[in-house]
């Protein structure tokens, strides 16, 4: 093998050292002298090794957490289309959320040669995850793209829903409907869309219902967290909750008929993604909408043209989602019975 190394070495004009950092996937080298080993390789007849042979044409690697929240099936069928148009295939993956989990899906896709990575809701979300495995494979030069999330400083591309700007949207058709105390439903803030849904509720309520009272309360993303989490807002005086997920909105409209209450007379409630099924909930959901298709389109645009040699900008490209309104709010109630309140000091209000 040294004889090898230093043959490439010699062939690429750099050092053996250098030589044995490309081909094992390590920092401190030089685009230019990394380009000039792998052809060394090439023309010297060596097989590169599995993480750097030349990848299928046409095929895109596509890795999305789950498939049991409608969002996720609608943002990959979006790419299935987009990347049809632009002449290319897509192999998914779908895994549990998680570290483990998601490597096993990387290296399943760079198993199959694909030519580029969109990761949809993955660890990248995660603002307290490990990001190690997506530096390790961009350094093999494989383009990747993410959807719904942000890492700092990293040389990929970046597409995502306007979590902030969704919360103005909900706060304002909720004021303008007369609720003065609103609550928020939402999953563990160490995840970016939820850490900027959270900090947008609140900017809305300063700006828009300077004089209301902003609630929220965190719990997992399903309709039994939604539940739990709306609970505690109604019990706090809620008149309106906003639901990061339609799953966590349909727990919401769940905890108004357990206590007595009707949605949307007593309560107003407003859920996140526009999944299809909440045209279709009794009553039908008020949701924001996100724009699945536009980001999809935006993603794999970005992707293709990266592989074709025009890397994209590395700013986070925004899309504004749209409010849906439906049957699930309306105006404030004028009089309410008051619920069954817990001691303030006993209800569980993050920080």
């Amino acid at each position: 093998m040294g004889g090898r190394l230093s043959d490439i070495a010699s062939y690429a004009g750099v050092s053996v050292a250098t030589v044995s950092r490309v081909l094992n996937g390590r920092d401190g080298v030089s685009d230019t002298a990394r380009r000039n080993v792998l052809t060394a390789v090439d023309v010297l007849g060596y097989t590169r090794p599995t993480l750097l042979q030349s990848r299928a044409v046409g095929l895109i690697g596509v890795s999305v957490a789950e498939l049991t929240n409608p969002i996720f099936p609608a943002y990959v069928q979006a790419i299935e289309r987009t990347l049809h148009s632009f002449g290319y295939s897509q192999l998914l993956s779908t895994r549990n959320l998680g570290l483990p989990a998601e490597q096993a899906s990387i290296n399943l896709l760079q198993q199959h040669g694909v030519s580029g990575m969109i990761f949809v809701c993955g660890i990248h979300s995660d603002s307290t995850a490990d990001t190690t495995q997506y530096h390790k494979l961009r350094r093999t030069g494989m383009p990747l793209a993410f959807i719904n999330g942000h890492i700092d400083g990293f040389d990929a591309i970046f597409v995502s829903d306007d979590d902030i700007t969704a919360m103005h949207i909900a706060v304002r058709h909720l004021a303008a409907l007369g609720h003065t105390h609103i609550g928020l439903a939402l999953g563990p803030t160490r995840y970016i869309p939820a850490a900027r849904k959270r900090r947008g509720f609140h900017e809305a309520m300063h700006r828009i219902a300077p004089d209301g009272t902003a609630d929220e309360q965190i719990a997992d993303y399903s309709v039994e967290g939604g539940q739990a989490a709306s609970v505690a807002l109604i019990q706090r005086g809620c008149t309106a909750i906003i639901a990061a997920s339609d799953f966590m909105a349909l727990g919401a409209v769940r905890a108004a008929r357990s206590r007595g209450l009707d949605v949307p007379a007593d309560i107003s409630v407003i859920g996140y993604d526009g999944s299809t099924v909440t045209a279709f909930t009794h009553p039908p959901l008020t949701t924001i909408q996100q724009p699945v298709d536009a980001i999809a389109q935006a993603t794999v645009r970005a992707l293709v043209e990266e592989i074709g040699g025009a890397p994209a900008p590395r700013t986070e490209l925004l899309f504004t989602p749209e409010l849906v309104v439906r049957n699930s709010t309306s105006s404030g109630p004028k009089i309410r019975a008051p619920a069954v309140l817990a001691p303030r000091n006993q209800a569980q209000h993050p920080v």
